[in-house]
């Protein structure tokens, strides 16, 4: 009998083997492929070809493995369409290194064993409120957002209704958009159900992996919590997807594989007919136009848990109150930090540059340094005594000759974290301080220092947005907002969303244990009503005035955008091409065609890069049109194109 088999590879569509065993789809096998053999799915429906008359092979194995959920099949053949990659390549992000696991005995489970013990935290009577709506008719597929402010305990709210999915036999998905967040969540989960979830990320070890990929499958382990990928994973029973922070731009995967977590999640939810919870403190504007629209329901939390207080917000205007040389902090900054320290209370000084300084340059021959591979500064950091490329990782060391004289001198243009940590120390030379940034918190000694963190022996933070990305400090009490930067960069038609969810999210670290708490807000921008418009505890406001701008102009979430990133080792045979392939794919479809221009960073990786940015009315028609025209364009050779559906950033 012949069969269907879909490979994790660049082909979008499956091949034909034929075999003796009785196969269903969704079986794993075993297939002779070229000179290889590859793990394969029995997929639901045949390739396409015409007239041509073809060998075929046989399928050499069936794998002892849970078959792939058909409603999951299904998900992966739309992921595909409407992300405009192979569906081969959507497989790919099933298996685990194209390989699936079998499966293995059931004491390899033991520490996923879900026996949920009985819990002393009782839920508030909004909270009860919240839970009730977003219980209602759980067992299809529906949009349910809950938004609270921060620290008012939405993650109690969900945790009770996967308690009732578990009880009922189903598995559960958490997403969340920072891995740094799974160990102090981990903690939080095991205090609460009394076991211990499941979490995936990209840095878990591949024999923990494994174990996970096949009790995931056959149902062994109940709750998954993890990053963007664990959307991926072979449910046996899924019952119920929530995702935390849903607004966070890094659910947008950008590299290999392009999609958007978030709202593949959805999708995943309604092709296995589940409800999904969306959880936020401010929504992003994509969710807040579907729940005007009556699309997603909506429950509210609108006081912190056990009543308190939201953190008070005072601008520290810096027009009035001159910096000394070579000083980010005003005397007016000082005092109050020194008020607050007196208290006891934790401060945090937030500024979102890592490193030292984010331009170095010579003050001789007035030489910029930039990254070879990349058309970005490259930015100091002193810690590491090096030159680092953020993009592509490229190293170099400070020393070097200058093209007038001797050695260059350096001039270290604007500050990072490491450079504020130093000021700091200065002024607080009996205090204990930590950088808190994805240079200080990716490694397995932040742990350790989330522990100090929490328990207060960390007196003062010095830190990066990852600092605002959901974690719990109870002593932190002041935080000061070092230079809030509210200049759009012209690309990026986010800006003002962006602005709005960070300080929202950074406000909510402070206060959360009831001591009254302040945001200070140190800038010389004058436009006051922004910070007010940013910091109100409504932001329904801000998003209301920002989605009827997008109306106006046909932005995003009226209108759908697509971008076509090409890129090349040869500037000028780049530019040729761009434009041959804008005149190429216009004549059909249905949308019009930006373009092309020199991308933001128009060299990346040693590579340059040209953009085409599609626009055209939400609906399948485009992606549908795009798939059938791009295979049937002949790239030069040296040439590659990537598609970004629904682009979040346009770098």
């Amino acid at each position: 009998m012949k069969y269907p088999i879909l490979l994790p590879n660049i082909f979008n569509y499956p091949f034909t083997y034929r075999s003796d065993l009785k196969l269903k789809v969704g079986d794993y096998v075993v297939v002779p492929f070229g000179k290889s053999k590859i793990t394969g799915v029995v997929w639901d429906e045949f390739e396409k070809k015409k007239n041509k008359k073809f060998k075929v092979k046989s399928i050499l194995q069936k794998l002892k493995v849970s078959p792939l959920n058909k409603n999951t099949i299904k998900f992966l053949n739309w992921f595909a369409e409407y992300n405009i990659v192979p569906k081969g390549m959507a497989l790919k992000l099933v298996l685990l290194s194209s390989i699936a696991i079998e499966d293995k005995k059931k004491e390899a489970y033991k520490d996923f064993k879900s026996s949920i013990k009985k819990t002393s935290l009782k839920l508030s009577d909004d909270q009860k409120k919240s839970l009730d709506k977003m219980i209602i008719s759980s067992q299809k597929f529906r949009v349910h957002v809950l938004q609270g402010v921060t620290g008012s305990g939405k993650t109690l709210v969900y945790f009770e209704a996967i308690k009732l999915k578990i009880k009922q036999g189903f598995q559960g998905l958490i997403l969340l958009p920072e891995i740094g967040l799974t160990g102090q969540f981990e903690k939080k989960f095991y205090e609460y159900f009394g076991f211990k979830p499941a979490i995936w990320h990209s840095g878990i070890s591949k024999k923990t992996k494994e174990l996970i990929w096949s009790g995931v499958s056959n149902g062994n382990i109940k709750v998954v919590i993890g990053a963007r990928s664990s959307l991926f994973l072979p449910f046996q029973r899924l019952g119920l997807i929530v995702v935390d922070e849903e607004h966070d731009q890094s659910f947008k995967q950008d590299e290999g594989v392009i999609y958007n977590a978030r709202d593949m999640a959805i999708s995943r939810a309604s092709f296995e007919n589940i409800p999904i919870n969306l959880v936020t403190s401010v929504p992003s504007i994509e969710t807040y136009e579907n729940i005007q629209k009556g699309k997603y329901s909506l429950s509210r939390l609108n006081q912190r848990y056990k009543n308190a207080s939201l953190p008070n917000y005072e601008i520290i205007n810096l027009n009035n109150s001159k910096l000394e040389k070579q000083s980010w902090l005003s005397k007016k900054i000082i005092e109050k930090v020194n008020f607050h320290l007196k208290k006891k209370d934790q401060v945090l000084f937030f500024l979102n540059r890592r490193g030292f300084s984010p331009h170095v340059l010579c003050n001789k021959c007035f030489n910029s340094f930039t990254c070879p591979n990349c058309s970005i500064n490259l930015v100091y950091h002193k810690n590491k005594n090096n030159l680092l490329c953020h993009y592509c990782g490229y190293k170099t060391l400070l020393k070097r000759s200058c093209s007038k004289e001797g050695n260059c001198e350096f001039i270290f243009s604007g500050p990072g974290v490491e450079r504020i940590s130093e000021e700091v120390k200065k002024k607080f030379p009996d205090k204990i301080i930590e950088i808190f940034s994805s240079d200080t918190m990716n490694k397995k000694k932040s742990i350790l220092k989330l522990e100090k963190i929490i328990n207060n022996e960390i007196h003062i933070l010095v830190g990066t947005q990852l600092i605002s990305k959901g974690f719990h400090f109870p002593s932190l009490n002041c935080i000061v907002v070092v230079d809030i930067d509210l200049s759009s960069q012209g690309y990026d038609l986010r800006f003002a969303e962006k602005n709005l969810q960070l300080y929202h999210q950074l406000s909510g670290r402070a206060g959360r244990s009831g001591k009254p708490a302040t945001v200070y807000f140190q800038t010389y921008n004058n436009n006051v009503n922004m910070i007010s418009d940013i910091t109100n505890s409504n932001p329904d406001i801000f998003l209301s005035q920002e989605l009827e701008i997008r109306r106006k102009n046909k932005l995003p979430p009226f209108q759908r955008f697509i971008s076509l990133i090409l890129t090349g080792n040869n500037e000028r045979k780049l530019e040729e091409e761009s434009l041959n392939f804008k005149y190429f794919i216009q004549k059909n479809i249905e949308g019009k065609v930006l373009g092309p221009v020199n991308a933001p960073i128009f060299r990346l990786k040693k590579k340059y890069r040209m953009r085409l940015l599609i626009r055209a009315s939400k609906s399948m028609k485009l992606q549908n049109s795009l798939i059938k025209i791009i295979p049937k364009y002949k790239f030069s050779s040296g040439i590659k194109l990537s598609v970004d559906v629904d682009p979040i950033n346009f770098n």
